[in-house]
């Protein structure tokens, strides 16, 4: 029976591995063949893959969507942005910082590790509210918190530049640095899904009922992995600042709220390797469509897509992904090795 368990434990944790490893493939292969714009891609799509399975930690444990995500993301964004400008910058765009940090220069690391505690802290209080509610209302609460995030940062203009974009961050978030922190995100959601809080939040997210009849808390259990969740999606939001260089509240709206759910959704929500998968195959495909509106040539001829084309097929994929695969890409299954008896 104990060698059982001790197989059980290493086929689940075979699954971040082999995601990790997913990973690093698509980033050496990308590094390897492909030129600087593909290099930005891969980038773009390590920061989204942080994101996504930061959000999959609430949502794909809980059962409850969030769209309020995005609003942790803008949260660590501009917290690494206060940390890491130079002072002159800071002066120049956002002259209404506290002095403590209108003079901070920090490190990029601990910037990121800072921003993503500052998106966990704000999760712990907005959640202590919101995750009083269960169902649809607890999803309308959380939309709203992204609407108060976005008001807030693109009104404020002393301190994040309102509507404005902020410049002259630092551009460190390459595909190897984006590629350490997905691998740790990875890492981090399948240790809390093994976790005991990980499986208790997914008993409440199968029967309410019954899992608060057999003593759990639910209420707990959800604001632990919010606060989890919101960490790595406040260290994307980082990353991303860093590696555009630029800020701005639209940024971090209804755009990436969106498209971030839908990689969720096509990948598969009931599991991690879901949620790598819907990112890897939904951010290839917008790259393929990018560039086939900005037209291929073949031969003499050159072939585009209408302008608008990229949302309209976007949009047919997961229409044709909820018909015929309701549970996603995945099957709501994990990418495990198979660890037999001996």
């Amino acid at each position: 029976m104990a060698q059982t368990h001790k197989q059980k434990r290493l086929s689940a944790w075979s699954t971040p591995v082999l995601l990790i490893l997913v990973l690093l493939v698509f980033t050496l292969l990308i590094s390897v063949l492909g030129d600087k714009s593909l290099a930005r891609m891969a980038a773009q799509t390590l920061i989204r893959v942080t994101f996504v399975v930061g959000l999959w930690i609430f949502v794909g444990n809980s059962g409850v969507v969030s769209f309020g995500h995005a609003g942790y993301m803008a949260i660590g964004a501009y917290c690494s942005a206060w940390l890491t400008l130079k002072p002159q910058m800071k002066e120049l765009f956002l002259p209404d910082l506290w002095p403590f940090l209108a003079n901070a220069e920090w490190p990029v690391l601990p910037a990121a590790i800072a921003s993503g505690l500052l998106a966990s802290l704000v999760a712990l209080v907005s959640g202590a509210a919101i995750l009083r509610l269960t169902g649809i209302a607890a999803s309308i609460a959380t939309f709203a918190f992204l609407a108060i995030v976005y008001t807030v940062y693109s009104s404020w203009e002393g301190v994040t530049g309102a509507t404005s974009s902020v410049v002259g961050l630092a551009r460190y978030s390459d595909q190897w640095v984006t590629f350490g922190w997905a691998s740790a995100a990875v890492l981090a959601a399948a240790w809390y899904a093994n976790s005991a809080s990980g499986l208790a939040l997914r008993a409440t997210r199968e029967d309410e009922v019954a899992a608060s009849a057999s003593g759990i808390n639910m209420y707990r259990h959800r604001l632990l992995a919010l606060v989890l969740s919101a960490f790595f999606t406040g260290v994307a939001g980082a990353l991303f600042g860093h590696s555009l260089g630029v800020l701005n509240p639209n940024s971090f709206y209804l755009g990436v709220t969106f498209i971030t759910l839908a990689m969720l959704v096509v990948g598969g929500i009931g599991s991690l390797t879901g949620a790598v998968t819907g990112v890897l195959v939904l951010s290839i495909m917008i790259e393929g469509l990018v560039r086939m509106e900005r037209g291929v040539e073949i031969g003499e001829t050159t072939l585009a897509l209408p302008t608008g084309a990229q949302e309209i097929i976007i949009g047919i994929v997961m229409i044709l992904v909820l018909i015929l695969r309701p549970a996603g890409l995945s099957g709501g299954r994990e990418l495990r090795l198979r660890i037999g008896a001996r």
